[in-house]
């Protein structure tokens, strides 16, 4: 899935890949549905080859293998003595499928640190990846949340390995069935069910050993600029994207991944995943991951006072039996001391402004992010700034607002907007909306527990997303026309015909111009990580 980047100032891109020939000869390409799948040769080399094709932004995610890359791979897995003497492992279906065993030889500090300095290209393999792709597939996941990851050092499953060994039995997957699993056998769940027993285990050990609890010191910081200790995941209905940084105004759920949720996040629903495998394959998934989010969000409460707990969760999946959903309260101490009654705005707040590694340039969302109450102020006389414009449009998305019904009528989840400037370089800018969910425990029936009174929306500088469902373009002397179209849209003739002056429709024409617009400020402002946007989810209705 990577394009690997080898740190040159050309954006040429290439792949790994398994062959039965060795360098210096055609390569012959090794054909499995998985990387660890049986080779059927007795040797194999790892070789790399261009890409040509053309890059989709949807499937794009670049890896950078350079010399310093290099030389981290090196600390990490050369220097430091392993577990156990160096060995080959086979290609046993069961083994192979659960890297918990098949490494058990690497460190598992290696195996984590490894992990988390790519971070982001880790979780974009899950949440930019096949598997991430539809509607069922992604109701999995709120529309909006952000992620951490739990330092090496407070780390149990690091730095008492044999933690990972007593419980190998408990971290299989459904992927060492391979693709053929039935459905039958996916209802019976087998597989979460072990990995709930894990995380109970889990629970339990860490209380055993955390007298005083977790403060923000266990929090994984990051050191570096490339760093990503914080990801911003945004669901777009039937995509998905991932952003290092913390954006938008607060999320309802956060998370906190520890190595053992890191790796199987990874390994089954990305290396083990097959987007051809049958119904019983993909459902087993799909319920697997149900349970890798709870405990994803279980972690971060471990962090809040012991009482807040099961409030928070259960105002996280109202009207649900918090036992249907297998939450484990746990007891540990919260080691923090909080001042407010809104520990969970009072943590992150802290982690951004005093945690996080300055070196990597993460603070919170001048535009969206609100802290406390939000107070929407109406919309200014004059937009004088990028920030004043950006603002203007949160005061017009007051929840409950004119501007969301527009939103669920143009099918947008994400849409591209071109602000023309008098002076200066024109504007592109992402409304992404945030659909509110009552829970994300169900397959079905989605509709349900949506309740459009309470989406929010936010406003990001730049292109976000694979899928534009919307365009608009605006002249800055527009803006308070347009403005004013959002807060009194009515679904009138009149406010149809009022907005048709700036949205595109895809029997324009003027289509592919804007298309092309936004497709070169992209490459403009990600010349690395740009490609082609997929217009296949643009809104539908062709007039």
């Amino acid at each position: 899935m990577a394009h690997i980047k080898f740190g040159t100032p050309t954006n040429e891109y290439y792949e790994l890949f398994r062959s039965k020939t060795p360098p210096g000869e055609p390569a012959h390409l090794i054909a499995t549905v998985r990387p660890y799948d049986d080779p059927g040769v007795e040797r194999i080399y790892y070789r790399f080859r261009k890409i040509h094709s053309t890059i989709v932004h949807k499937t794009h995610m670049v890896f950078d293998l350079d010399d310093a890359k290099l030389t981290r791979i090196k600390e990490l897995f050369i220097k430091p003595e392993w577990l156990q003497r160096p060995h080959t492992v086979g290609y046993d279906k069961k083994l192979s499928a659960n890297p918990f065993v098949a490494f058990e030889q690497i460190p598992p500090r290696s195996r984590y640190q490894f992990l988390l300095d790519n971070s982001h290209y880790i979780i974009m393999t899950f949440i930019h990846g096949p598997v991430c792709k539809g509607q069922i597939a992604l109701n999995v996941i709120n529309d909006h949340f952000w992620v951490m990851f739990l330092d090496p050092e407070y780390d149990l499953s690091v730095t008492y390995p044999a933690f990972l060994r007593l419980h190998s039995d408990k971290v299989r997957m459904p992927i060492e069935i391979g693709s053929d699993m039935r459905v039958f056998n996916a209802l019976t769940d087998e597989y979460k069910k072990a990995a709930v027993e894990f995380y109970k285990a889990r629970q339990d050990y860490y209380t055993s050993h955390l007298y005083s609890g977790f403060g923000y010191e266990a929090l994984w910081k990051g050191n570096k600029a490339s760093d990503a200790p914080v990801l911003t995941v945004y669901r777009h209905f039937d995509s998905a994207s991932v952003h290092k940084g913390v954006l938008g105004n607060l999320p309802k759920t956060m998370w906190v991944v520890d190595y053992p949720l890191l790796e199987r996040i990874y390994y089954a629903l990305v290396a083990g995943f097959d987007v051809y495998g049958t119904v019983g394959h993909q459902l087993a998934l799909r319920l697997y991951m149900d349970h890798l989010r709870v405990e994803g969000e279980s972690y971060f409460l471990d962090f809040l006072p012991v009482d807040v707990r099961p409030k928070l969760m259960q105002s996280w999946y109202k009207e649900i039996d918090l036992k249907k959903i297998d939450y484990y309260a746990s007891t540990i101490p919260a080691k923090i001391s909080f001042a407010t009654d809104e520990p969970k705005r009072e943590f992150i707040e802290y982690v951004v402004n005093r945690h996080i590694s300055p070196a990597t340039s993460i603070t919170f969302d001048a535009v969206n992010y609100e802290r406390g109450d939000i107070v929407y102020q109406g919309l200014p006389d004059k937009n004088k700034t990028e920030n004043d414009i950006l603002k203007a449009f949160r005061d017009i998305s007051k929840p409950g607002t004119p501007f969301f019904t527009l939103m669920k009528d143009h099918n947008i989840q994400v849409a591209y907007m071109r602000i023309r400037l008098k002076n200066g370089k024109d504007l592109a800018i992402s409304i992404v909306i945030n659909q509110w969910h009552s829970n994300v425990t169900h397959l079905f029936g989605e509709k349900a527990e949506l309740d459009i009174t309470k989406n929010s929306a936010d406003f990001i500088t730049g292109l976000i997303g694979s899928y534009p469902n919307y365009f608009f373009d605006v002249r800055e002397e527009d803006l308070p026309d347009f403005f004013g179209i959002l807060i009194r849209f009515d679904k009138s003739p009149g406010s149809y015909e009022r907005l048709a002056r700036y949205g595109v429709n895809r029997a324009e024409d003027r289509l592919w111009d804007m298309y092309d617009w936004f497709q070169k400020r992209f490459y403009e402002d990600e010349p690395v990580n740009g490609g082609l946007f997929d217009l296949n989810r643009y809104y539908y209705l062709a007039k």
